[in-house]
């Protein structure tokens, strides 16, 4: 039955996400508003389900290093699985606008980690902790990149307002390509982690190894899905878009709210990784820069640079 479930959640997962990006992209079309900017948004949003609930659930449990190794995991996985299977697949162009500024703004997320979390190394603490007030800060600079957005569509629509668009689908439809598709793959998601779970467990591997690749990855099966599929489709914006949302997300958003729900410790380990997300961002960022996009050389090197962060874990743990 384990194997009946993950088969149906990985089906959910590929028709969730083929629905979904159809969805946004026709909605952006519709509105006149950047595909990178749904990518951003919607799907990045969307495709977060998972980490709101994880992360959440272990801040009111007081599972710090859950809550961090969660974030800090997906994100790692999302530069280095997502972006580097979906340029394996199929090599993608890179925007001068998310270099000059989506880029940066996922960059600075990376550093607020750093400047709220290592109280120990700047002297504003006994322990690393991200508190309350902390949690604020990085929901006040989320808002700040959710104005920037709103700008970025509104200045968009104005622009494209007398452009001719073709509509492949309705309105109603979209929106419930949108909806089915990302209950979809929250549910595939669960589903194919669940299964995941338990097949690993029943082969002897220990639950804090079942933690440390499964769920880590399970959580991020919807932005891998998506991106995937939205490459394959043409839709580079909403692959990239999608990737850097959720990242600006975690950090900003569900980093924030669990912080500001109760404050959340900092292991040694979490601090390494923190350190280490940085380094991945800013190597993505240059494989950006170089032509301006992300050969299918780069997403392998990024793929194996997630393989050797996994036996690191393994071996650290």
């Amino acid at each position: 039955m384990k194997y009946v479930l993950l088969v149906v959640g990985l089906i959910f997962l590929v028709k969730g996400a083929d629905l979904f990006v159809t969805g946004a992209s026709s909605v952006a079309r519709r509105f006149h508003i950047p595909s990178l900017v749904i990518g951003l948004t919607i799907v990045a949003f969307g495709t977060s389900a998972p980490e709101v609930a994880v992360s959440v659930t272990s801040a009111l449990n007081g599972q710090s290093d859950i809550t961090m190794g969660n974030i800090i995991g997906s994100n790692m996985f999302n530069l280095l699985v997502v972006v580097g299977m979906a340029a394996w697949i199929l090599p993608f162009k890179v925007k001068e606008t998310i270099i000059a500024k989506e880029f940066p703004f996922m960059l600075l997320s990376c550093i607020s980690v750093l400047i709220l979390a290592f109280d120990l190394l700047l002297g504003n603490g006994t322990v690393n902790v991200i508190n309350r007030t902390d949690g604020l800060v990085l929901l006040m600079l989320f808002a700040i990149f959710l104005y920037y957005l709103l700008s970025v569509a509104l200045k968009a629509q104005k622009e494209n307002q007398a452009e001719e668009v073709m509509i492949s689908i309705g309105l109603t439809k979209s929106i419930v390509y949108l909806v089915v598709g990302i209950v979809a793959i929250v549910l595939g998601g669960n589903l194919a982690v669940d299964a995941a779970t338990e097949i690993a467990l029943a082969w002897g591997m220990s639950e804090t190894m079942v933690g440390l690749t499964i769920i880590a990855a399970g959580t991020s099966l919807p932005e891998l899905m998506t991106s995937v599929v939205a490459a394959r489709k043409g839709e580079s914006d909403i692959a990239l878009g999608n990737v850097i949302g959720s990242n600006i997300f975690n950090v900003f958003f569900i980093m924030g709210i669990s912080a500001v729900i109760t404050p959340v410790s900092v292991s040694a380990a979490v601090a390494f990784d923190a350190v280490l997300l940085t380094v991945i961002t800013l190597i993505a960022f240059i494989f950006a820069l170089t032509d301006r996009k992300f050969s299918k050389g780069e997403g392998i090197v990024l793929f194996l640079l997630y393989v050797a962060y996994m036996i690191f874990v393994i071996w650290r743990n």
